[in-house]
C-alpha cells in the first residue's frame, strides 16, 4: 500500500492473492488493509490536505503533467500488466492506457480553468463573489474492469481541484493500481496527496468513507446494488457523492440504416473488454425484415474473433473476471433458451486446451429474445448479444427507454431528423450516433436513472471536486 508517501504493508502482514483470469496462476501476493491501515491513509490524505490545496492552480497542474509524460513511457508495462491482471487482450489494454493518460492531460489543463464570478446586486453599496475552492478529502473505489483509466479518471480532477485522496482498487485488480501509484510517486506527488490501499473485503472500506468525518466526498464506479447503499449511507452524513453504476445500453438499428454497417459496429461495441463494459449494448433493436441480414453479418464477425489469452496475438475475447461472472452469462443464456431464444452462435463455456484453466465464455449471439427473459432486463457484462426484433409500427424508442438503467445508448441511421429525436428522447446520459466511441476525456461520461449521478470527465469532472462560496461585499 502507498500511505504518507511510504510503500507500507498491512499491519498485521496480511496478504491476499491476485490471479490471471486466464489462466488461473497467480501473479503476486499483495497487501490486504485492515481498517486501521485505511484510517492512517485518511488521516495522511487530511494533513496534506491544507497545503495541497494552497498550491497555484499552475503548481498542481504541473504534478499532473509529469505524471501524464511517465504514464506515457511505461505505457507499454502498463498494458503487459493489465492484460495480465484483467486479462483484456493486449491492444485493448494499450488503448486503455492511453485513455486513462488522457485524463491526466486533460485535468492537467482545467487545473487552471476552475473560475470564479462576480454577480450584480441590487445594492448600490454590495458586491457579490462566487469562489470553488476543493471539497477536501477524496475517498475513491475504482473497478476491475478498467482498472487504470478509472484511476486517472477519478484522482486526476480530484487533486487538479486541489483534494487529497484515498484510493481503494478493485481486489481483483490491484497490481494496476499499484503501477499506477508508482507513477505518482515518481512524479514527486506530495506524501499524503494520493493514498492506496488495497484490501480483499471492500465493505469496511465503503462503510468508513461514509463514515469518517474526514473524508468529505465519495467517488465509486461499480454495481447499482453497492452504489445504492453506498448513496444511502452518504445521505446520512450529507456527504458529496458521485456514482457510475451499471448499465443497460440499447442499440437501435434504424429501417434506413445499412444492416452491415450497424452489425459492424455493434459487434465491436457489444464485445468490447469481453462484454465487460457499464456501456456495452445489452439490446440489440432491429426491424424484422432486416433481423436475417443483420444477423448473418454480425455473427460472421463474431465467429471470426478468436478467444484466448490476451497476450497471444490475434486474440479478440479474453476472459470474464472469474466464476461468478461466468455463471451470470450461463444464466441468463439458459433463462432466455428456455423461454424460446434461438441460439445463433456459442452458448457455451470454453474448455478447449489450455482455455480450461481461465473464465472463459464463448461469443454468443441469440435472437428471438423478448421482454420476458432475464436478459431483456439485466446488465449481463459478458459476451451475449441479444437480437431483438421490432415492427415499423412499435414505438422502439420507447422499448429502448424500459429498463431501470440510464447510462449509454446507440442509434444507427441516415436521417438526420430521426437522430435527432432519438437523441431528444432516449432517456441514457450518453447517446452515440452512428457512434460506438461516445466517450473522451474532454467529454462528460455519465448516466442517470439507476445508473448514477454526477458526470467524470470534462469540466463537469472537475465540479464534483468543487463547493460553491460566495461572498457579500459590503462597501
Amino acid at each position: 500500500m502507498y500511505i504518507n508517501g511510504k510503500w507500507e504493508k498491512a499491519e498485521n502482514n496480511a496478504e491476499f492473492d491476485v490471479f490471471n483470469p486466464a489462466t488461473g496462476d497467480v501473479l503476486s501476493q499483495v497487501a490486504d488493509g485492515s481498517p486501521g491501515d485505511l484510517a492512517a491513509a485518511i488521516n495522511a490524505a487530511d494533513r496534506a490536505f491544507n497545503t495541497w490545496s494552497s498550491l497555484t492552480a499552475y503548481n498542481r497542474s504541473q504534478y499532473l503533467y509529469a505524471a501524464w509524460k511517465i504514464m506515457m513511457e511505461k505505457k507499454e508495462d502498463l498494458a503487459r500488466i493489465m492484460t495480465m491482471e484483467q486479462g483484456k487482450p493486449l491492444t485493448a489494454a494499450r488503448n486503455e492506457v492511453q485513455y486513462g493518460a488522457d485524463f491526466l492531460l486533460w485535468f492537467a489543463e482545467e487545473a487552471k480553468r476552475i473560475y470564479g464570478e462576480t454577480i450584480p446586486s441590487a445594492r448600490p453599496d454590495q458586491r457579490f463573489f462566487v469562489l470553488k475552492q476543493p471539497v477536501g478529502v477524496v475517498g475513491a473505489i475504482t473497478p476491475w474492469n478498467y482498472p487504470v483509466s478509472m484511476i486517472t479518471r477519478k484522482l486526476a480532477p480530484a487533486l487538479a481541484a486541489g483534494c487529497t485522496i484515498v484510493l481503494k482498487p478493485a481486489e481483483a485488480t490491484p497490481l494496476c493500481a499499484i503501477e499506477m501509484f508508482k507513477i505518482f510517486e515518481e512524479a514527486k506527488i506530495p506524501p499524503g496527496v494520493v493514498n492506496l490501499v488495497t484490501t480483499f473485503d471492500p465493505k469496511p472500506v465503503g462503510k468508513e468513507f461514509i463514515s469518517n468525518p474526514i473524508v468529505k466526498k465519495l467517488t465509486f464506479t461499480g454495481s447499482t446494488g453497492v452504489g445504492k447503499m453506498l448513496a444511502s449511507g452518504a445521505a446520512l452524513h450529507m456527504k458529496r457523492i458521485s456514482l457510475e453504476l451499471g448499465g443497460h445500453a440499447p442499440f437501435i438499428v434504424y429501417d434506413d440504416a445499412d444492416p452491415v454497417h450497424a452489425a459492424k459496429g455493434a459487434v465491436l461495441v457489444k464485445f468490447l473488454n469481453t462484454g465487460q463494459a457499464c456501456i456495452s449494448p445489452n439490446r440489440i433493436f432491429v426491424p424484422r425484415h432486416m433481423v436475417d441480414a443483420f444477423t448473418e453479418e454480425f455473427t460472421n464477425r463474431v465467429n471470426a474473433m478468436k478467444a484466448g489469452n490476451g497476450m497471444d496475438k490475434g486474440v479478440k475475447i479474453g476472459p470474464l473476471v472469474g466464476p461468478d461472472a461466468v455463471s451470470k452469462v450461463e444464466n441468463q443464456v439458459e433463462d432466455a433458451l428456455s423461454k424460446g431464444a434461438k441460439l445463433v452462435t456459442g452458448g457455451r463455456r470454453l474448455t478447449d486446451n489450455f482455455l480450461a484453466n481461465g473464465y472463459f465464455y464463448a461469443p454468443t449471439v441469440l435472437t428471438n429474445v423478448t421482454k420476458e427473459m432475464l436478459i431483456y432486463r439485466e446488465e449481463t457484462f459478458g459476451p451475449v448479444a441479444p437480437i431483438i426484433a421490432y415492427d415499423g409500427d412499435d414505438d422502439v424508442i420507447e422499448m429502448a427507454n424500459d429498463t431501470v438503467y440510464g447510462l449509454a445508448a446507440y442509434v444507427y441511421t441516415k436521417n438526420i431528423s430521426r437522430a435527432m429525436t432519438a437523441f431528444e428522447r432516449l432517456k441514457f446520459g450518453i447517446i452515440g450516433i452512428n457512434d460506438i466511441n461516445p466517450t473522451s476525456a474532454a467529454a462528460p461520461f455519465g448516466g442517470i436513472k439507476e445508473s448514477g449521478m454526477g458526470r467524470e470527465g470534462a469540466r463537469e469532472g472537475i465540479n464534483e471536486y468543487l463547493e460553491t462560496k460566495l461572498g457579500g461585499f459590503s462597501i
